[in-house]
């Protein structure tokens, strides 16, 4: 995906769709982050704790919708991002991130551009449910 130019009020961010997700990818990102909880790797543990299965890490679909925000609006000219956790992402689920700008305000730093964010889970089943919600900001030095 490639930056694009500065937004506009209410122009949504490009489709992008990632997955399926797999135990290996879950996996590797426990690697990555150092986050070894049996829960997102040991399947009777999962179990045991009352889960259907072993689910990815929360980060990891975090991550993965700043690797879209950074990449829709330019890294260098974020400013701020955060996320709420809504629901588990399991194994063999897509993941379609989006977003929508909310704002865009000229100052005298440049032209500031909030928008929501979201990741909705596409089960091998056709259900459909937003997992994450989030939010970020970007700074852009071109004026209105």
């Amino acid at each position: 995906m490639m930056v694009s130019p500065m937004p506009v009020l209410g122009q949504k961010g490009p489709d992008h769709e990632v997955g399926p997700l797999t135990r290996t990818d879950i996996v590797r990102y426990a690697g990555a982050g150092g986050d070894f909880n049996p829960i997102h790797h040991d399947e009777p543990f999962a179990r045991s704790a009352g889960y259907p299965s072993v689910f990815g890490h929360g980060l990891l679909t975090a991550g993965i919708l700043g690797g879209y925000v950074a990449d829709w609006l330019g890294l260098g000219r974020l400013r701020k991002y955060s996320v709420r956790y809504v629901a588990q992402v399991w194994p063999g689920d897509r993941l379609a991130c989006s977003g929508v700008v909310t704002s865009v305000t000229a100052g005298e730093d440049g032209v500031r551009v909030e928008c929501t964010l979201s990741v909705e889970r596409c089960a091998p089943d056709g259900t459909r449910q937003v997992v994450l919600t989030g939010a970020a900001t970007a700074l852009y030095a071109e004026t209105a």
